[in-house]
């Protein structure tokens, strides 16, 4: 027994010196227990509560998400003529169709024996399975809206010049994967709409053969029967179609969207941030450095433009960073401001989306029937411009002029590199003209060859021109004209107002214009065999 007393206290001691015979232990782990929510915030969010400058700024550089934003934002960046929050609503479109077309990967099935089945399961069977598909079909729709309205916003406001060269690139960039993402995800319904739409697109791909065999060459060098087999794995729109747009839909162009939006955000902020006029960085009144008393016969200039910190590298280079001259006493702490700003503008974006899909349906026809094409068989709004001048000439409408003028918009900041104030809307009083009259320019432009078009025709439509060689036909054609004519418009500007940038505003706004009346035409105006109609209801009955 004496042994047996005098061991007990040693065991106590042995058992890691914490004294479990007093339910020391379990004291322990129910504090841990009670703590554990406590500590696995501070261990995954790294700062304090952000109730001080000091600590907003460490939410910043601490979180991994936030740390694509500055610790501080200039107050020009969160006005809202300066960017109208579409940069903003764009990404936000882009998560919201992201998460929503997860959720329809759970149910859809990518066979054109089970694909229409599992959207009619979609809409009718799982539960929201309507409003997921209607606010991810609107969500796509309000996506190229919108990346067109920020790429005309970018431009108008010359975000385009200086260091911001190559983030304009990423930005067309971002443009053509957001058609393509489009493009791709039309065709998974395998309804008659999404079928006959995308053999459209099919046809355009397959356009340059029209110029190969003019010259000759299709039958060694066949580069249009190659893009079409490529896009379609077949002759045809069949299951390798839809198998190919599915994987290019769901998983290899949002890959690859995600990277460029990513280079996208981080150029803006390695650029210092949005872009703004020089008047935003000047010092106020009543911050000014009050001008030196000048000596006798020596006048000092005044120093109220001066800056009153620069920012160095801290010896790990030579030069200065781009904030030097920069005032701070004109930026907020990005914490809580801007990310108020963001917020309102992605909870009015989700909103706007779910209203949507609430009340309007994504349209769905009847099962896709190769043998019963639709008349007329239209591309989506976003193409139906391509469409138009497809109409008179496959290639140049759907291959040339948009190749043309995707790559003149990106090579836009290489060619116009006037020195200028930036940030300002059509840069000033005499921008603002020149849009004006590039905008009525280009309505008596198009509205003027369409009425010739659909009055008196084109070549083929004249007998004296019956036997005009193909070539003139593919180069010669209404769609070429509006490039030709708008070109030397943008040329007459440059040389009336001795600026390349006044030449580039005359240009954007024509092809702006050009591609919105010829949207509308093509979706109010044309139907059945791509007759002219001034409604719908003037269509004939079968």
């Amino acid at each position: 027994m004496a042994d047996t007393q005098v061991e007990s206290p040693k065991k106590q001691e042995q058992v890691g010196g914490r004294g479990i015979g007093d339910d020391g232990a379990l004291r322990e782990f129910g504090s841990n227990l009670v703590q554990t929510p406590g500590r696995f915030r501070d261990s995954m969010i790294r700062h304090g509560t952000p109730t001080s400058s000091r600590t907003r700024s460490q939410a910043i550089f601490t979180n991994f998400f936030l740390h694509i934003l500055p610790t501080r934002t200039h107050v020009h960046a969160i006005k809202a003529m300066t960017t109208l929050g579409l940069g903003v609503a764009t990404f936000v479109l882009f998560l919201l169709l992201c998460i929503t077309g997860i959720l329809l990967m759970v149910y859809y099935k990518p066979s054109v024996d089970q694909a229409y089945g599992s959207m009619l399961d979609i809409m009718h069977v799982v539960p929201t399975g309507r409003l997921m598909r209607n606010v991810h079909r609107w969500s796509a729709h309000a996506m190229v809206f919108c990346v067109i309205l920020h790429m005309a916003r970018a431009f108008y406001t010359a975000a385009y010049k200086g260091r911001r060269q190559f983030n304009w690139v990423i930005g067309m960039s971002l443009f053509v994967m957001t058609l393509a993402l489009s493009f791709t995800g039309y065709l998974l319904p395998w309804d008659q709409l999404a079928f006959w739409a995308v053999t459209i697109g099919a046809n355009i791909a397959q356009s340059p053969q029209e110029l190969t065999d003019v010259l000759g060459i299709t039958s060694w060098f066949d580069v249009g029967r190659m893009q079409k087999e490529l896009l379609l794995g077949a002759h045809h729109v069949g299951q390798e179609a839809l198998i190919r747009f599915y994987v290019l839909h769901v998983m290899v162009l949002p890959i690859v969207t995600s990277v460029l939006i990513a280079v996208h955000f981080w150029r803006i902020r390695k650029d210092g941030g949005l872009v703004r006029p020089r008047s935003a960085d000047e010092v106020p009144a009543d911050h000014a450095t009050p001008p030196a008393k000048s000596p006798p016969g020596k006048a000092v200039s005044p120093v109220t433009s001066a800056p009153l910190k620069t920012y160095g590298l801290m010896g790990l280079m030579h030069g200065k960073t781009p904030a030097v001259n920069r005032e701070l006493r004109n930026t907020i702490s990005t914490w809580p401001n801007v990310l108020y700003v963001i917020g309102a503008v992605s909870m009015v974006t989700v909103l706007a989306m779910l209203v949507l899909g609430m009340f309007f349906d994504a349209p769905l026809r009847e099962m896709a029937n190769p043998a019963v094409p639709e008349n007329p068989a239209k591309a989506p709004w976003y193409f139906l411009g391509l469409q138009e001048l497809v109409s008179y000439s496959a290639f140049m409408g759907g291959v040339g002029i948009p190749a043309i003028v995707v790559i003149g918009l990106a090579l836009v900041p290489y060619l116009d590199r006037e020195k200028e104030d930036t940030g300002i809307w059509f840069s000033g009083a005499q921008g603002r003209r020149v849009a004006l009259w590039s905008v009525g320019f280009a309505v008596v432009v198009v509205v003027g060859m369409l009425w010739f078009t659909v009055s008196v025709g084109w070549l083929r439509d004249w007998e004296s021109t019956a036997h005009v060689p193909q070539i003139v036909i593919t180069i010669f054609n209404p769609g070429t004209v509006f490039v030709v004519v708008f070109a030397l418009w943008s040329l007459f500007i440059v040389k009336r107002t001795n600026s390349t940038r006044m030449g580039a505003i005359g240009l954007f706004t024509c092809f702006l214009v050009g591609f919105a009346i010829l949207t509308y035409f093509a979706t109010v105006h044309r139907g059945p065999n791509w007759d002219f109609f001034w409604s719908e209801s003037d269509w004939p009955v079968h």
